[in-house]
Parts: C-alpha cells; structure tokens; sequence
C-alpha cells in the first residue's frame, strides 16, 4: 500500500504500535490471569520499549524478508489480497518468535523453555490479531490518512 518512503515510515509506525500494544494486552492478560481495565493500562509500561524494536525489525530486516518468502509460493499477477495476506503470514512468522526472543530476554526469566512457551503461546494470536483486526485496521487508517496522495498516485 505505502508507495514512497515516507508512507512506509508512516505505515510501519502505525502497524508496530497497534500490533504490538494488542500482543503486550494478551500476554498481560496471561500472566495476571484474566482481563480488566487495569490490564490495558498495564500493557503501555511495555510499550514504549517494545513498538521501537518491533519497528526497527520490520522496516529494516522483515518486510524485505517476508516479501521474499511470500513471493516463494505467491505470483506477482495473483489477486493482491491474496498477496497482501501471504506478506502477512511471513511477517508473523519472522516477528513473533524474534518479539518473543526479545520479551523473554528483557521481562522474564530467560531459558530456552521460557522463550518456546511465550512463542508458543504468541503464534496463534499474533496471526489471528494480524490477519483478522490489526492489518485491516491499520490499512484502513493508512488509507484515509493518506487519501489524497494514494487517489493522486492512481
């Protein structure tokens, strides 16, 4: 969707925040047992420290890596949805367990077992989150931030 490099900036900034406030929310929620109105609270402790990593991630090593991977079993004349989503997936498959590496070393106790739990618990939510909610919402807000450059453009 970005088309310049300001618009990707702008875009991944947006997709770091949303994705991984909605991840820190989840593990908060694992590790005090439930959810309240305290746990959303809680979960902005993390992240100023987590969206600057996860964005530094994905703007300079992910994105490049998951558009190569996609594109191992997607064609570029396939529907773009589709393509949109197989970027998805491979995001998700490179961010959560580096994201959950990077959580267990700076929050928990850090142990091999420590780091496969968190992941293990992570991958089904980071990918019904990014598929179902998060990536649509944060196109949706890219679009209509950007609505006069994106109907210029073409």
């Amino acid at each position: 969707m970005p088309r310049t490099k300001l618009q990707n900036i702008v875009f991944t900034i947006i997709m770091a925040v949303i994705m991984v406030y909605g991840m820190i929310v989840y593990n908060v929620a694992l590790n005090t047992g439930g959810v309240t109105n305290q746990t959303f609270l809680m979960a902005l402790h993390e992240l100023p420290i987590m969206a600057p990593i996860a964005f530094v991630l994905e703007f300079f090593v992910v994105e490049k890596l998951a558009t190569r991977l996609a594109f191992t079993f997607m064609r570029p004349t396939d529907r773009p949805q589709f393509i949109t989503y197989a970027i998805s997936t491979m995001i998700v498959c490179i961010m959560c367990p580096t994201m959950s590496l990077i959580a267990t070393l700076l929050f928990k106790e850090p142990s091999f077992g420590t780091w496969a739990h968190t992941f293990g618990c992570n991958m089904p939510m980071a990918l019904i989150w990014q598929l179902l909610y998060c990536g649509p919402l944060v196109r949706l807000l890219f679009r209509t931030l950007f609505r006069r450059q994106l109907a210029a453009a073409g």
